[in-house]
């Protein structure tokens, strides 16, 4: 049987390999939406255009078997991805029309271009999105999804319920929650401009700072544990006592600067600093 599945997993991976991919012109664009219910790896790619690949193409990404497509022959039997009987027809979704030909729709709106996968998360086994560094992102990951991004210097707006946000090399801003996910950051450097928060209910954050980064952070978990290596800088007195839970440790890095706040009701909370 693992025999069998890993014959499979070759040759499905073999056809991903073979796709190509959709591109579309970002010009005007400042914002990407996208709402999806798979995994999904965002990287970052040079020139003014996105691009999706189905497929991850991640050689540290989690699999998730889950996520596997199969189509069956008459017989009950397991067949190839090819569905015979579709051939001469159009997909039709539930959820809107497919303009890109890879099961999504895209509409643009003003500066902003929303991007929705109209594929069930048994019909996708996660995708590849390219993004020019500087292009705002915001994602809706829904149910089932996870996502991990590489290398995006812009804002960062993300949401899951019970799949994983892994952040690595980027800046910020960001707003991230999950309700039952892990949360991990690795910032390259840290934006001044707005504010960073992270929060989740019963998952993990763990978020690594460059030493130098200014910042002023609240640290809050309800029911876990906070750690850090940092050396937490009291803020300046002012004569005015703080009224709150004595579940918040808030503190200075670096004389101070942007507003780094993570927050988790159940789980555990990791701020270190970035090796």
């Amino acid at each position: 049987m693992k025999t069998i599945h890993l014959i499979l997993a070759l040759a499905f991976s073999s056809f991903m390999l073979a796709q190509e991919a959709y591109t579309e012109s970002l010009s005007g664009i400042k914002t990407v939406q996208l709402q999806i219910n798979t995994q999904v790896h965002v990287v970052s790619g040079s020139g003014n255009q996105l691009s999706i690949t189905d497929g991850i193409q991640c050689d540290d990404c989690e699999e998730d078997e889950s996520n596997s497509q199969y189509y069956y022959n008459d017989d009950g039997g397991e067949g190839t991805k090819e569905d015979e009987r579709a051939k001469g027809l159009t997909p039709l979704y539930a959820g809107g029309t497919d303009n890109t030909g890879f099961g999504f729709m895209t509409e643009r709106d003003g500066g902003v271009l929303k991007i929705k996968d109209l594929k069930s998360w048994t019909q996708r086994s996660g995708f590849t999105l390219t993004l020019p560094k500087g292009i705002n992102l915001k994602l809706d990951t829904g149910n089932l999804g996870s996502a991990k991004i590489e290398g995006i210097d812009s804002e960062l707006e993300l949401s899951s319920n019970v799949g994983n946000l892994t952040l690595i090399n980027v800046t910020g801003p960001i707003t991230a929650d999950s309700s039952t996910g892990t949360i991990e950051v690795i910032f390259d450097k840290v934006n001044q401009s707005s504010p960073i928060s992270i929060s989740t209910a019963t998952g993990t954050i763990d978020v690594s700072l460059p030493t130098n980064t200014p910042a002023n952070v609240e640290l809050r978990s309800t029911m876990g544990s906070v750690y850090s290596n940092f050396d937490l800088e009291e803020p300046r007195e002012d004569g005015m006592k703080v009224v709150g839970s004595n579940r918040n440790i808030e503190g200075q890095l670096n004389n101070g600067g942007v507003d780094i706040k993570l927050k988790s009701s159940t789980g555990n909370i990791y701020l270190r600093k970035k090796a």
